[in-house]
């Protein structure tokens, strides 16, 4: 009895099955893992030459935009005080003059109380400045007699090649640029025009936050009304304006708590280092950590500065400058972070790159203005749909 052979299991009735199944995996390693997105440069060309038109407008209208944002800083700030002054029945206009008056003369008896240290500290400017001036001539000295000695190792050299070497050699030019030296006269004469154009800025600050707390809901009014006929762009209207006045009111309360903290504890420090006039340098280390990152950096070289000069010691004018860096930090750090992260809950890489922008746009006006900019962007970008990825950008 003859059997049947066995199918074996590359028969040919098998062969196309195992093609087929094994083909999507040859394809599939073969094809590449990419993915092709469609970029559509005719419709990103006009969004590139608006953000570059709008970057050159804001550098050229720097100085008007700079002084509203102030006056709308300050007036979001002051605007609870004559709220409150509103419902114990005092007329706005009148609660809105009492409040400006009653910072006037906070300002005029903060200057008053430190008028004599200020004075002191102007009247040892000439001694800093012959102090300065020696310990920059020493460390010239230091490195001409440095040069000297590598010029002359430099010449023995050379004679010793050019006795080794007889071949005529063609004479050598030296051409010395003297540079400008600098004068202390143009310097004061440009701090003091720069002491002028802030005086005048804030005059206008003045009357601006003056303006807008008399005007009160007036703005807020005219904004709901041109926000549009329907009712839902009128409430998205009414919520934008509400967080961005809670947002900022608390962005300053946070700035006032810290720069208060820093002001307190140098001048505890201050103290505990005997330097002279600690109480205007702690409102100086105060009023310049408004500036992120580089206030609290010509703080500490300040200080460094003034603790050297009196004592005459290195170690002392560092301990003073370490001392100021490491109170910046910890209120920067800690205080301002976390409190930054109730309020606003921010990215703080997306942060940090807001104010190089800033700063390179505006300079130190564009690092104090940077962080309040950026969180009505949030804002806004939070209730305008087509705005979601720039607040998913810039959120937690």
């Amino acid at each position: 009895m003859i059997s049947a052979p066995a199918e074996a299991s590359g028969s040919p009735a098998t062969e196309p099955v195992a093609d087929a199944i094994a083909l999507p995996a040859k394809l599939a390693d073969a094809i590449p893992l990419a993915a092709h997105l469609p970029v559509e440069f005719r419709g990103a060309a006009p969004g590139i030459v608006a953000t570059v038109v709008l970057i050159f407008a804001l550098d050229w209208a720097q100085p008007f935009l700079i002084t509203l944002l102030l006056g709308i800083l300050f007036a979001y700030t002051l605007n609870p005080l004559v709220v409150w002054l509103e419902r114990i029945r005092i007329p706005r206009v009148v609660g809105a003059s009492l409040v400006m008056l009653v910072v006037l003369c906070a300002l005029a008896l903060g200057t008053y109380a430190l008028r004599g240290q200020v004075q002191r500290i102007i009247a040892q400017l000439p001694i800093a400045a012959s102090k300065l001036s020696t310990g920059l001539d020493k460390m010239r000295s230091d490195q001409h007699s440095n040069m000297k000695n590598v010029q002359a190792a430099a010449s023995t050299i050379e004679n010793a090649t050019s006795k080794a070497d007889l071949s005529p050699k063609p004479r050598t030019t030296h051409v010395v640029i003297d540079e400008p030296s600098f004068k202390l006269s143009n310097a004061l004469v440009a701090g003091s025009q720069g002491v002028l154009i802030v005086i005048g800025q804030a005059a206008m600050v003045f009357f601006l936050v003056f303006f807008f707390l008399i005007g009160g809901d007036m703005f807020k009014r005219k904004l709901v009304r041109l926000a549009g006929p329907t009712l839902s762009r009128k409430k998205i209207t009414v919520h934008i304006l509400d967080d961005i006045n809670h947002s900022i009111q608390k962005y300053m309360f946070m700035l006032l708590v810290t720069n208060v903290l820093v002001g307190l504890l140098t001048w505890v420090a201050l103290y505990w280092i005997d330097l002279e006039n600690a109480g205007a340098w702690a409102v100086a280390a105060g009023l310049l950590h408004l500036i992120p990152y580089a206030g609290p950096t010509f703080t500490a070289a300040i200080l460094g500065t003034a603790t050297f000069m009196q004592f005459d010691s290195f170690s002392m004018g560092l301990l003073a400058a370490s001392v100021s860096l490491a109170i910046a930090t910890f209120a920067g750090t800690f205080v301002a972070t976390w409190m930054t992260g109730k309020f606003a809950k921010m990215n703080m890489a997306a942060v940090f790159v807001s104010l190089l922008f800033w700063a390179w746009l505006w300079g130190v006006w564009g690092m104090l203005l940077g962080i309040p900019i950026i969180v009505i962007v949030k804002v806004v970008s939070q209730h305008v749909e087509q705005l979601h990825p720039v607040a998913e950008l810039l959120g937690e």
